[in-house]
This record gives structure tokens, sequence and C-alpha cells, in this order.
């Protein structure tokens, strides 16, 4: 069971979309606008090439694998219950659980896992891939992807209340060990971290935040950089507005020229990632959690 956060298809769906992550809470009007207005800044108005990629990866991870892939979504359809019904259904004795999101966070992925046990009920074994940011395939699919560069490599992930340091949470550990282990692959001689996509909750995030970051870049000399959002694996509006558009129009504001690293989507060498991670899940025998 494939599992991402979810995104609405078309421009209309935008405020059941959003009520469903707001989980029921009130919905201030210049929020909902506001995301709206970047949707549709984005071209989405009828269709969602975000969907389309999710639904690509789907069907050539099944291929690849000759098992029954399905799609989970966390705050769209097809839901996390709608797919375990679906594999249920189809008399799956076993089910491996995959985010599409290597590194881990209770605040997160947690969620998905959730999510998952409530609805199995179990009714199947769960062998739930909690974190794979330390996959050498995957740390060498980004350090193919920046090997090279003389650009200084900025990467991102999406950022998280601050609090979740404080509780022990690994999610700003495992990014940094997945920098790190990225940067040493391709032979980077210049880079830095930052967050993205930071929410307005009136607490402390982490940080530094992209656009500040640029900022402080440009003031030590920084010409030129190059951004790796490696928390993320599809181009989701955090890369598209996040990314392409603010942290662009930042950089031209500075003067900084600014490239981004092309996301790994459906890229058959991403597939393969993802192919491993399953089987190796699969031959755990014995175990109900695979891979943490």
């Amino acid at each position: 069971m494939l599992m991402a956060y979810g995104s609405p298809e078309r421009i209309d769906d935008v405020p059941a979309y959003y009520s469903d992550i707001r989980g029921g809470r009130p919905i201030r009007p210049e929020l909902l606008e506001e995301l709206t207005d970047r949707y549709r800044r984005l071209g989405i108005e009828d269709r969602n090439p975000l969907n389309e990629i999710t639904e690509r990866t789907r069907a050539a991870l099944e291929q690849e694998l000759g098992l029954p892939v399905f799609t989970g979504m966390k705050h769209w359809t097809p839901r996390i219950g709608d797919a375990v019904e679906a594999a249920l259904a189809g008399g799956t004795e076993t089910i491996v659980g995959l985010v599409l999101a290597p590194h881990y966070s209770r605040m997160s992925i947690g969620g998905y896992r959730a999510q998952v046990e409530e609805a199995l009920d179990a009714r199947a074994e769960l062998r739930f891939v909690e974190r794979w940011h330390d996959e050498p395939a995957l740390v060498e699919l980004w350090a193919e992807r920046l090997r090279g560069t003389r650009a200084h490599v900025v990467f991102t992930a999406h950022s998280l209340p601050a609090r979740i340091l404080d509780e022990g949470d690994p999610y700003q550990a495992q990014l940094l060990e997945t920098a790190t282990a990225i940067a040493q692959a391709a032979g980077l001689g210049e880079w830095s971290f930052s967050f993205q996509s930071e929410s307005a909750t009136g607490e402390p995030w982490l940080g530094p935040d992209i656009l500040d970051h640029l900022e402080a870049l440009h003031a030590q000399g920084t010409t030129h950089v190059l951004v790796a959002p490696i928390g993320f694996v599809a181009d989701h509006l955090e890369i598209r507005w996040d990314l392409d558009t603010e942290a662009r129009e930042k950089a031209e504001e500075l003067g900084l020229r600014l490239e981004r690293a092309g996301m790994p989507n459906d890229d058959p060498a991403f597939v393969s990632v993802l192919v491993g991670i399953v089987r190796k899940a699969l031959s755990a025998v014995g175990s109900t959690e695979a891979h943490k």
C-alpha cells in the first residue's frame, strides 16, 4: 500500500481538501482564498499533475513487484481506509505500508500508521516501513542529480513545529543524516540545510526557513544556489509554489542564481528504490515492523 498526503484533483476540490486537513476546525476565509489562488496560479483547474505522478508511480511499482499495489491518501481519495479494504477484498494476508516520505516524524508518518492500523483492525499482518531515509539507492539517486555542480547546494524539507525536538522526534536528525550521505556521495564542495513550507500556527517551527537562508547565503557572498528538496519525492505544491515560485522570486530579488534539482517522481530509478524497500519488508519473516 503506497501512501501519500493527498492533493485536490481540481480547483473546486480545494475547500473540501483544506477542510479535511483542518480536521473540521474553522478555516479563515483568507487562508482558503490564498491556497486556492496558489493552485490556480500553478495552472491546476481541472486536473492535478501530482495525482497523475502518484498513479504512474503506483502502476510502475505494481508491475516491477508483480504484486497488487494500492494507493491510500491521508487527506484525499482514495483514502487509506479504502486502500486497506481493497487489499483485504483481494484476499491479502500481509500488507506492506509504505509512505512516500523517507523521514519519520510522529506528526507525519506516525499519523499514517495510526490510520492504517485503525482501518486494518488486525485483519491482516502489517509490515509498516517507518523510515527509509538511509537507503543507499535513494542516496545515490539524489547524488546523481547533484554530482558535478559548482553551486552551493541547499537541502530542504518540510518544516515542523520545533517542539518535536523536545519530544525526542528523530525527524531533523534523519534529514541531516540523509543530507550528509548525499553530499559525501556526490562530492559536494559547499552545502547547507534549511526548511520550507512552515505553517502560520503561532509557535516556533524548525529553521532556518529557505527564504531567510537565501538572504544569509547572499550576505556571505554566495552567487549560485542549487536546491535539493530531499524531504519530498514528487512535485508537490510545496515544490512548485514554495520553491519554484516564492524561493525563485526571493533569489531574483537578491540577484542570486537559483536552480532546483529534479524530483524523483516516477523515475524508474526511484521506482527501483521503492521495489527494494518493499522486498526487504516482505523478507522480514516473523516481524510486523519492517526496516525501522
